[in-house]
Order: structure tokens, then C-alpha cells, then sequence
């Protein structure tokens, strides 16, 4: 038997080379005689040994046949030097080694598995060498980008498909998922993707089930039978090739692959299902929800699983290709971007046998790799290729359903660029938008019923039966109300906390009987009295208006808070006195503003009065125009019509000042009169609801605890001087309650959160509080909680404020300092220039008459000359 498989070995590697050797002669006949071939060599490592290495050489070999078939005027040819690695990395390591050395190699294509591309990585970054490579490199999701540029990856990113299972199981309407991949590189990488991905579409990873691949079946089987103690029925799985068959096979007899479950495996063990698999493990995936890579169907596609099916029926009558792998369709086209390449870069920039030793290697590889990366084309499939920083650009997936003996496309799910691992996280919304976009899915067990995700639970073989206390007491019937007709003598259960409880229930994947059971809270009976009752087992539950506190959560489980956190403070609001409307100012800023208003018509008045007949006058009505001029301006209805350009600077920045004044004013303003500034001294009395809403409230003198809203709305009528409360403390929810019946004159002030809020009470243990949290954290999600608030809780506006904006800050003349800069700076600069101007034109003038005055002086001067020359020169006549 070895003898045999290296007798099939030895021909598949001979049938390589002789093909390259046939292409290369068929290009010499065929071609013009007078082109000077020149031969690349490039490495190829792959594991002989296994089908799928002797199907992707095969591919290889076919693709410069093809390629040179139909380019056989070019002037380089691509000589290939196989080697076989075994399937072992150091295997793969040392032969890329031997090729850099003794064939002097170009380019080398192969990396079947991860150790293997990190290795080659290694090998080619230092050699200068581009390696293309059918596996992805071990990288992380923060990992940094382009640290192997010399690396190429030409097969499809698989963490591009992350998104596409997320899209899925959110479209379900999955909450929860079973995770399950193999505890190799290859594996592991992948897992944090996942779990970004499923955070962002908010979905829970129930369990990891880590699987080695050298694992025996039983402890495969030790391993799935944990999976079977689980609620979770929806399994996203993530193994390889090699491992599928065992998987699932030992599944399917725990019945892990009956009706009411989920399968979905990704892309790299459903590329490969169809073609290493026997017709036992096609039927033990019945059902099985997977991702593929899209490969439309092609002429030359089809063309090319033709000729490999001949070639492997003569060479190799064990392989049956009945079709093309991914790996195989990926390696053919990087073959073929590989010689487009040599061609482009050996002749674009002159390089051939005579100077191709005085080019350093580096350099070289270098313009390789750049045409390489460049390169776009139609690949075999008919989809364009091309390798934008180094990585096949991913087009899209098929989602497939195993039905019968093979597969059914239902549908597809584009990829974008920004799925790849270098734009991790992996945020972009969805693509499917609902079920209506996929095909009807048999899934296992053959129902076309979409899993609910969660098994039955049952207990004892029957419906689960819980008695529920609820607690009755006296005011607030908004959040739980009993009431009991004599007539039929039934027992009514209505309420905020009831309808919670109730759809929450509803909405489980199973069914739960329950029944209410009335508690009565008074003198002799509190709230810890009736949660006590879960731990001595009278009641099953609780439900009603239970805070959250660490106390009682040592004795029972809560669920989620389903109301707001917190103590908030009720308020009567104040009635303000005549000078209510100074108060958003303080005195210094009000000081500021009349004496920057006079300032302004002062300075005004200063500019215009030498022009404008307006600003002149007696001393009084210049007086009184600049008052009326000043102040006018804060309702911008000053009517005097200004013709200095200084003066129209001057307003206008001034009018800017006025603007922000006046807007500042009417916002402060505003907030005093809807806040209405409550300030509760130390000899004010508070009143309360519980001893539980006191909690984390200081410094404070309670007078008396209150238990109806009638009783809230008297005490705060009446005010602590005449026997009531200033205020009252309380949990966020009854202060609702309360505004909902008296939407007006009263306030809440909410501090900080000291309570947790409301919770239903379930027993240390209870499996229910996990998924009663988890229905309460949908209906928040979905906005179903603040309906069923305004339904219960809102009868009106509700007056509600944050403590921090409870008390407006006065305006003062420091918070408006720079504001009185500018208006100051622009008047003084418009007065320096006014007063500037006339100066300098003064000025002028002087100099112009002194220069007049020099003039004249020197043409009486020259006249004098002229007359005295002349006078003599007739004397000399004479």
C-alpha cells in the first residue's frame, strides 16, 4: 500500500511537470518563433498525499495550461517546483527553504494549514518572496493589520462569514447558543469574532465546547452528552473537515439532531461535506443549517471538473471529483492573477535574463507582489478576483440546507469589505431583514418549524405548577390590586407587577401554570415576612412591589429590576414672589448690564453728535437720547438713524451682546419657573413610604410614614408648618403614581440611586429566574415595560427633573466676563479711532500748509535772483 501511494504520488508530480513542460512547447510552436521566453520559477507545497492537495495541484497545473493557451504571445513562463510536505509544518518550512535555495523560486503558493502560513509568512517576509497562501494566518481580533505584506491570502476570509451567523441567529430570534469548535489554532482564532458579533446582536453564549481533534469517541460522546444537559438547542459549529464525521455521527445517536434542534456550520466544514464525506454522515446532518462559499456555476468551471475528472480517472481511479473545492477554485485563479502578474512586472519594468542579477531580491519581490496585489480579473466562477492588502475580497455565502443526499441553496448572504478581520469589530448591521428572505428550511428531525431555541422544560413529566404570593396592602392598587367577588367567589389579580409577570410568562418557550395567592402586609406582616415564605416552600414565587436588596437576595433569587432604580423626593411646588423675574440674574450682572447699556449710548452719542442732528440738542434731550438710544436696543427698536460707519460698529456688536443677554435671561427664567428652586431647610419635616426608601437618604428629620397617594397630596398640601411634610422620600415607582393622579403642582427631585428597584422573588436555584430576566429584558428592549407604565402610572405630564438640574445657577457677572470684554474692546477701539482721525487729518493739514509756505518762500527767493541778474545785466548794456 505505501508502495502504491508513492506510485500515485510520483505520477501526479510527473503529470504536473510535463504539463508545464507541454504548455511551454505549445506556446513556442504556437506563438511567433522570434519570442525570447523567459522562464519564473515558482514553488508549490502542498500535502501529496491527500486528496485535496493532489486536487488543488491538479488546479494549478490547469491553470497556466490554461492561461498560456490563450496568451501565448507573452514573453515569460511560469515553471512550477512542486513539493510535498505531508501535512506537517517543519515539512512545509524545510521545503520552502530547499526551493529559495536550489530553484531560486520567485513566488511559492501552498500553506494548506495555519502553522504552515505562519511559518511561510515568516519565510517570505524575510526572503522578500510572495507567498500565496490557502490558509488564513493566527491572528487575533486586535491583531495589527498588514504585518506579513508580502503575504497573500487567496482563499475566502472566514471571518467574514461571523456576521453572516449572527444576521442568522438574531433573524431566529435566538437568544441563546451553544458554541462548539476544535481545540486547534485553526479553531480558536475565531471564537473572539463570535463573541462580538453575538454581543452586538445581543445574544447569549449558553456554553464553549472545545473539542480536540485527536479526540476518541468517547470522549466525543462524554463531551455532547453535557451539550444534552443544556436548555440551549442551538449549536454554531466550527470544526474541520476531519472532525465532522465523528460529530456528528455520535450526536445523532444522543439524539442531539431530533426535532426541536438547530445545527449551523461554517463554511469551512460545509465546503468540504459533499466531498470527504460517506453517505452515513450526509444522513446523521439532515437538517444541518451551514455557510458556503458562493461559487456560481461556469462554463469553464464546468470545463475544468471535466478535465480534472478524466485526469483523475486515469491517474488516480480512488479520487471521484464530482466537483471543484473552494480550495481548488481559489487556487486556480491566484495561479492565473500569479502569471498575469510575472508577465506585467517582467516586461513593464525591462527585466529579463541579463539584468535580473544586478536587481536585489528584495526589490524584485517588491514589484511582484505590487502587480499581484493590482491584479483584477473574472475568475473561474465568473466573479471578479482581486487581493486588496493581501485578502481575497470575499463576495458572498450561500446558506444551505443538508436535505437528503446533498445540499439546498436558501439563500445568500452578500459580504462587504468591512466584514474582514482588519475592520474587526464586526458592526455593520445585517443583511437579511426576516425569514421571508430564505427559502423553507427542513431542519432536523424534518419539521419546516423554526426551533425555539430552548427545550421543553418539564418537571416530574408535567406542566410546571407555581404558587405565587402577592402582597396586599393598603394604596397604590397600580402596581398590584386584589379584589374578590363574593357573586362567583373568584379572586382578581390586576395590576403593573401582575401584567409583568404574566407576559413575561407567556412569552417562555414552555409552559408554566401558576397561581396567585394573596398576602396581607400590615401591622403584624411585612414584605420579608411574605419572602420568607419561598424559603420555607409555601410559596413558589413572589410577585408584587419587592424592592432588591442584598439582605433578602441571601435568601431567594431575584430576577432583573422591571421598574426604575432609585429613591426620588416629591415636592409641592412654590409659589414665587413679585420679583421673581430678577432672580435669573445676580446684582453685580444687572449692575454690569446698565452701566455697559449707558456706556454704549454714550459712546454713540459721542460719534454721531458731530454729524447727526438727531444726537444734538439741549443737554437734556441729549441726556435722554442716549438713555432711550441705550435701552432701546434691548428690544431692538431704537429708531435713530446712525450715519457714522463707527457708531454702526459699535451697535452692532453691542445688539450681538444683547441678543445672547436677553436669551440667557429667558432660559434661566424659564427653568426657575418650571423647577421652582425647592430648598428644604433643616427644620422642614420629610415624610416617607417604607424604611427601605429611607435607605442612603442623610441628614434628614422624618416625621412619619404615608401609604396612599391621598395621604402624600394632604401632608404636602399642608406643608410642615401646619402638620404636614416639606417633602416626601420615596421609590421612583410610587412617585410615579403619585404624579400620574396629580400631574400638576407637584415635582420630583431624583437623586442618586440607593434602591434597585422592583424584582420578582423566585427560590435559590429556580432556573426560572434566568429566563423570566431574560423575557423582562426583552420587553424593555422592545419598549413593552414603558407601555405598560403609561397604561398603569400615567394619567397626565409628569413633572419629572434630575436633582442636578433642580436648581439653576443665578447668572453672574463672571460667567458674562468675556462677553463685556468684546462690547468694551469695540467701543473704546471705535471712540480711539474717531478721536484718532480728525487728529491726523489736523495734521495733514499742517504739514501740507507748512510745505506751501516752504514753496512760496523759495519762489520768492528764485524771483529775486532772476530780477537781480537781470537788473545787472542791463546796467552792463548801458
Amino acid at each position: 500500500m505505501e508502495f502504491q501511494g508513492k506510485k500515485q504520488t510520483i505520477l501526479c508530480l510527473s503529470f504536473v511537470t510535463l504539463s508545464s513542460l507541454l504548455g511551454l512547447l505549445c506556446a513556442e510552436i504556437d506563438g511567433s518563433p522570434n519570442i525570447v521566453v523567459e522562464e519564473v520559477h515558482v514553488g508549490v507545497i502542498l500535502d501529496m498525499g491527500s486528496r485535496e492537495g493532489k486536487i488543488i495541484l491538479s488546479c494549478i497545473s490547469t491553470a497556466l495550461s490554461d492561461f498560456y493557451h490563450l496568451h501565448n504571445n507573452y514573453s515569460t513562463r511560469v515553471i512550477l517546483h512542486t513539493r510535498d510536505s505531508k501535512g506537517k509544518a517543519l515539512h512545509a518550512l524545510s521545503a520552502a527553504l530547499n526551493l529559495l535555495d536550489e530553484n531560486k523560486v520567485e513566488a511559492i503558493i501552498g500553506a494548506q494549514t495555519r502553522m504552515e502560513a505562519n511559518l511561510l509568512a515568516e519565510l517570505g517576509e524575510e526572503a522578500k518572496v510572495p507567498v500565496l497562501s490557502l490558509s488564513e494566518l493566527r491572528t487575533s481580533p486586535f491583531g495589527a493589520p498588514g504585518e506579513y505584506p508580502f503575504f497573500v491570502e487567496i482563499t475566502q476570509d472566514e471571518t467574514s462569514q461571523v456576521t453572516a451567523i449572527s444576521g442568522l441567529i438574531e433573524m431566529f430570534k435566538w437568544r441563546d447558543v451553544i458554541l462548539l469548535y476544535e481545540n486547534t489554532d485553526y479553531g480558536r482564532d475565531i471564537i473572539p469574532f463570535f463573541i462580538n458579533s453575538f454581543q452586538e446582536a445581543n445574544v447569549t453564549i449558553a456554553y464553549k465546547s472545545c473539542i480536540d481533534a485527536s479526540s476518541a469517541d468517547e470522549q466525543i460522546i462524554e463531551e455532547l452528552r453535557k451539550l444534552t444537559k443544556l436548555k440551549t438547542t442551538v449549536f454554531v459549529v466550527h470544526i474541520s473537515h476531519f472532525l465532522v464525521p465523528r460529530l456528528f455521527l455520535n450526536a445523532k445517536k444522543l439524539g442531539l439532531l431530533s426535532e426541536g434542534y438547530a445545527w449551523i456550520m461554517t463554511s469551512t466544514s460545509m465546503n468540504f461535506l459533499h466531498f470527504s464525506m460517506d453517505s452515513s454522515v450526509i444522513e446523521s446532518t439532515q437538517g444541518v443549517l451551514g455557510l458556503k462559499s458562493y461559487t456560481p456555476a461556469s462554463t469553464r468551471l464546468h470545463n475544468l471538473t471535466s478535465r480534472l475528472r478524466r485526469t483523475f480517472y486515469m491517474q488516480d481511479p480512488n479520487i471521484e471529483v464530482s466537483a471543484v473545492t473552494p480550495d481548488g477554485i481559489w487556487a486556480y485563479d491566484a495561479t492565473w492573477a500569479l502569471a498575469e502578474a510575472v508577465e506585467r512586472t517582467w516586461t513593464s519594468t525591462g527585466l529579463n535574463l541579463v539584468n535580473l542579477n544586478n536587481i536585489t531580491s528584495s526589490k524584485h519581490g517588491l514589484l511582484l507582489l505590487q502587480e499581484i496585489l493590482q491584479t483584477r480579473f473574472k475568475g473561474l466562477s465568473g466573479e471578479e478576483i482581486q487581493y486588496p492588502n493581501g485578502k481575497l475580497v470575499s463576495s458572498a455565502f450561500e446558506i444551505v440546507n443538508v436535505i437528503g443526499k446533498g445540499e439546498r441553496r436558501v439563500g445568500l448572504w452578500p459580504c462587504e469589505e468591512k466584514h474582514t478581520r482588519d475592520s474587526y469589530p464586526l458592526n455593520n448591521r445585517r443583511n437579511l431583514l426576516s425569514t421571508n428572505d430564505l427559502e423553507t428550511i427542513i431542519w432536523p428531525g424534518g419539521s419546516s418549524t423554526i426551533p425555539r431555541g430552548l427545550k421543553m422544560q418539564l418537571r416530574n413529566s408535567s406542566k410546571i405548577k407555581l404558587r405565587v404570593g402577592v402582597p396586599v396592602r393598603i394604596g397604590f392598587n397600580e402596581l398590584v390590586h386584589v379584589k374578590h367577588d363574593n357573586q362567583t367567589n373568584r379572586t382578581y389579580f390586576t395590576g403593573f407587577c401582575i401584567d409583568v409577570f404574566e407576559a413575561a410568562i407567556r412569552a417562555l418557550p414552555y409552559e408554566v401554570n401558576y397561581t396567585f395567592i394573596p398576602f396581607p402586609i400590615g401591622i403584624n406582616e411585612s414584605y420579608n415576612d411574605i419572602i420568607y415564605q419561598v424559603v420555607l416552600q409555601t410559596f413558589d414565587a413572589v410577585v408584587g412591589d419587592t424592592t432588591i436588596t442584598s439582605e433578602r437576595s441571601q435568601n431567594v433569587c431575584f430576577t432583573i429590576p422591571y421598574t426604575d432604580l432609585g429613591v426620588g423626593m416629591l415636592v409641592s411646588n412654590e409659589n414665587e414672589g413679585m420679583w421673581f423675574f430678577l432672580k435669573p440674574l445676580s446684582a453685580d450682572l444687572w449692575i454690569s448690564s446698565a452701566v455697559f447699556f449707558i456706556l454704549t449710548g454714550f459712546v454713540v452719542w459721542v460719534i454721531e453728535r458731530p454729524v447727526n442732528p438727531e444726537f444734538q440738542g439741549t443737554p437734556s434731550q441729549q441726556i435722554g437720547t442716549i438713555l432711550c438710544f441705550a435701552f432701546s436696543t434691548l428690544v431692538f427698536a431704537h429708531r435713530e438713524k446712525l450715519l457714522n460707519n463707527l457708531a454702526k460698529f459699535v451697535v452692532i456688536i453691542w445688539v450681538f451682546a444683547v441678543l445672547i443677554f436677553t436669551a440667557s435671561y429667558t432660559a434661566t427664567l424659564t427653568s426657575n419657573m418650571t423647577v421652582n428652586q425647592i430648598q428644604l431647610n433643616s427644620r422642614g419635616n420629610i415624610g416617607y413610604h417604607s424604611l427601605i426608601s429611607r435607605q442612603g437618604v442623610a441628614n434628614i428629620k422624618f416625621k412619619r410614614s404615608y401609604k396612599t397617594v391621598e395621604e402624600y397630596a394632604d401632608a404636602l398640601s399642608r406643608g410642615s408648618k401646619h402638620g404636614g411634610v416639606s417633602a416626601i422620600v420615596d421609590e421612583v415607582p410610587y412617585i410615579k403614581i403619585f404624579l400620574g393622579h396629580y400631574p400638576t403642582g407637584y415635582s420630583m427631585i431624583k437623586p442618586e440611586s440607593t434602591t434597585n428597584g422592583f424584582g420578582f422573588v423566585f427560590p435559590k436555584g429556580s432556573n426560572l429566574v434566568h429566563d423570566v430576566s431574560m423575557q423582562i429584558q426583552r420587553m424593555r428592549e422592545e419598549g413593552k415595560l414603558i407601555e405598560m407604565e403609561k397604561v398603569w402610572f400615567h394619567k397626565g405630564t409628569i413633572p419629572m427633573f434630575d436633582n442636578t438640574t433642580s436648581d439653576p445657577n443665578t447668572l453672574n457677572f463672571h460667567t458674562f466676563r468675556g462677553l463685556f470684554l468684546i462690547t468694551g474692546f469695540s467701543s473704546a477701539f471705535a471712540l480711539f479711532i474717531f478721536i484718532i482721525i480728525p487728529l491726523k487729518e489736523k495734521w495733514y493739514a499742517v504739514k501740507k500748509f507748512r510745505f506751501r509756505y516752504q514753496v512760496r518762500e523759495k519762489l520768492q527767493r528764485v524771483r529775486k535772483f532772476f530780477s537781480h541778474k537781470v537788473s545787472n545785466e542791463n546796467e552792463e548794456n548801458q
